[in-house]
């Protein structure tokens, strides 16, 4: 494995940036606190620790938000993060509402990825509907590693006000929640969007996040060519071209939507 982890000086360092970064975006939007969703995984795990840390348990508020393929134990790891925090939470079911949109569109019922970004249009929904009742932020729970390769949902999970581990790979999450205190079992727990029943992050991209993060790192971030890249990551070319095609595939997810030019 390519170690991308940071230094004890150096994750101290990102640790304050990141809560420092959340602190001022808050107060740049003249609200009174932030929301998010919780899912029970690392990432918004991680987010609401940060949160906490950067704005105080009143500042935050939690939305659980289960569906219809959620696991009990993802939704129960979730009110146990807003437990542990002791922040507000509150838990709002969504299969209602998701099965509401596809009997208004008979068609779609089936189609496991148009009714799961349903799903996660329908949670950022929910958030801004109490983002706006309560004047907060949504915090978004994206990481470099998943905004890279595009996996989250457009106008869905993406949909949020900052991501505040947006610049962390994946392996750098996990460090940096090791060392604020989050759980092992949090930590080590495969992710999963939820978006359909067995869905896994690393089965969808079809590569392992230990693998893809070098590859970010060196050939996309860094620029180093792809036979480089294969022999220091130990992987075949084909694995760098395609995370370099999954990049170049998504990045109408990190651009405004485009307007014909004046």
């Amino acid at each position: 494995m390519v170690d991308l982890r940071f230094s004890d000086a150096e994750l101290a360092a990102r640790r304050d940036h990141i809560t420092t970064f959340i602190a001022e975006q808050v107060a740049a939007a003249g609200a009174d606190g932030a929301v998010l969703g919780l899912s029970g995984g690392i990432d918004s795990t991680l987010v609401a620790h940060l949160a906490v840390e950067a704005l105080g348990e009143d500042g935050l508020r939690g939305l659980v938000m289960p569906g219809t393929v959620s696991r009990d134990d993802n939704m129960s790891d979730a009110e146990r993060v807003a437990l542990d925090l002791g922040i507000e939470y509150d838990v709002i079911e969504i299969g209602p509402i998701v099965d509401a949109f596809v009997d208004a569109y008979p068609e779609s019922e089936g189609d496991e990825v148009a009714v799961g970004n349903a799903r996660a249009r329908t949670r950022a929904v929910l958030n801004y509907l109490v983002a706006n009742h309560e004047d907060r932020l949504v915090l978004g729970t994206g990481n470099r590693s998943e905004a890279l390769v595009g996996y989250y949902t457009k106008y869905g999970d993406g949909a949020v006000d900052c991501h505040p581990i947006g610049n962390l790979y994946k392996q750098q999450v996990r460090q940096l929640a090791r060392a604020i205190g989050v759980p092992d079992d949090l930590v080590e727990k495969p992710p999963t969007a939820g978006l359909w029943s067995g869905q896994t992050d690393e089965d969808e991209l079809g590569i392992p996040y230990d693998t893809l993060d070098p590859i970010l790192a060196l050939h996309v971030d860094g620029g180093v060519p792809a036979v480089s890249t294969a022999r220091i990551v130990d992987v075949d070319v084909e694995t760098v071209e395609r995370v370099e095609e999954l990049y170049e595939r998504s990045a109408h997810k990190r651009a405004m939507p485009p307007s014909p030019e004046r």
